[in-house]
């Protein structure tokens, strides 16, 4: 017999996102969510069939993501990310500062075009080679790749899965988008980039970094793997343009590329397979199922309710509360669950046009804030564990507090006024 005790049940899903990101005894973060997960049917707070239809929804981000690591890792193999490493030490001409530009307008364009999600997942090995390369802290760097990948999410309706979830069936043709989401994408944008940049202005001053590295033969695989990013991208545009589903082409892609290359150089695809970070797809299934406890829990009726009454009294005021507690809530739950729970209320509450963009900001900037925020940054700490690199969720809240809160009120300036 199923229980009904939305307390316990964000309380597990509190604690499985907590052991996701801190990782208890060294166990991966899949066992965390997975455990999560288990929980929830074990106590009877939701069926089995309920944590199936769960994992079923996943499906299209499972595809995403696997098209993504498949390629991704054909691309390091293949010397693509070491290649495009010194071409970017060379262009940076000895400037930590340069650097830092650089990678924040590639990170731009790759979130952009494939989506946060590859920004955490493609472009965190490339900037990790770059800055081994110059000889450069990674770091700040890195940290690149985790905000923009938030900051930029919201420039086209692809940028971010979460965008496809706030709508659903009510996503704005592309013209619409971008005349809504243009001006608050670019405010997001710039004010990221001048408030990092200054919280790490000390970081980079301290570096010195290579005028010159060699440049590194790039295969026949390499480029085609570069094909292949460049094809994904056309195909995510065009699958947008007809809203069709992002993950099937995603990773036919990835497989397609990853399959011409290995039988061109006559390679096992073993170890390019051991390679992936196949726990991901448990740890988003995982994630998958406490969505899908924390829906029948009653919280989108009542907040639905609130949100209403809020912006028939103060349509300005409640779309600026709307944004600032949903990018809040980002922080506390993943903006996995909270991305579903503002879809569904902005689908059943009949809201204005600016209270669902402030609700989508939240959603997509908001969870730069912690490390706990969004899929994409959980995937970004993925890779750095991958290479050896930590960081504690309390540096990320330091660092995410100074940088979040300008970008955040001018995107939502620009989307509300």
């Amino acid at each position: 017999m199923l229980s009904h005790d939305p307390i316990l049940t964000w309380s597990i899903v509190a604690l499985a996102t907590a052991g996701v990101i801190i990782r208890p005894m060294r166990w991966p973060e899949a066992v965390w969510a997975v455990a999560g997960a288990v929980a929830l049917v074990s106590l009877g707070l939701l069926s089995w069939q309920d944590a199936l239809a769960g994992v079923r929804n996943g499906i299209d981000v499972y595809l995403f993501l696997i098209g993504m690591m498949l390629i991704a890792e054909l691309a390091q193999r293949e010397g693509l990310f070491d290649y495009l490493a010194a071409y970017a030490v060379e262009h940076a001409r000895g400037s930590p500062q340069r650097l830092f530009l650089l990678v924040y307008a590639v990170g731009v364009l790759v979130t952009v075009l494939l989506s946060n999600d590859a920004t955490a997942i493609v472009l965190t090995p490339a900037v990790y080679a770059a800055t081994r390369a110059a000889g450069a802290a990674p770091l700040p760097y890195l940290f690149v790749c985790a905000f923009i990948a938030n900051a930029a999410s919201f420039v086209l309706p692809i940028s971010n899965p979460a965008n496809l979830v706030v709508f659903g069936e009510h996503m704005p043709h592309l013209g619409g988008w971008l005349q809504q989401f243009t001006l608050p994408s670019l405010a997001a944008i710039l004010a990221t980039y001048l408030v990092l940049r200054l919280a790490l202005r000390r970081s980079l001053a301290g570096q010195t970094i290579e005028t010159r590295v060699e440049t590194p033969h790039l295969s026949r695989g390499g480029k085609l793997a570069a094909v292949g990013i460049g094809a994904i991208a056309i195909v995510l545009l065009t699958a947008s343009a007809l809203n069709v589903a992002l993950g099937l082409p995603t990773f036919v892609c990835g497989l397609v590329t990853t399959a011409v290359v290995l039988a061109i150089a006559r390679q096992s695809p073993v170890p390019v397979l051991k390679g992936v970070s196949w726990s991901v797809v448990p740890l988003v299934a995982g994630l998958f199922v406490m969505v899908e406890a924390l829906s029948r829990t009653g919280v989108i009726g009542a907040l639905g309710g609130l949100l209403r009454e809020a912006v028939a009294d103060a349509p300005r005021l409640g779309s600026w509360a709307a944004g600032i507690v949903t990018a809040i809530a980002c922080n506390i739950g993943n903006n996995l669950p909270v991305g579903l729970v503002a879809g569904s209320v902005a689908a059943g509450n009949h809201l204005p046009r600016e209270t669902i963009a402030a609700l989508l900001i939240g959603v997509d900037l908001g969870p730069n804030f912690s490390v706990t925020g969004s899929l994409a940054t959980i995937l970004w700490l993925v890779v750095l564990r991958r290479n050896q690199i930590e960081v504690t969720a309390w540096r990320f809240l330091k660092l995410g507090l100074v940088v979040t809160p300008p970008a955040l009120i001018a995107a939502l300036a620009a989307a509300v006024w």
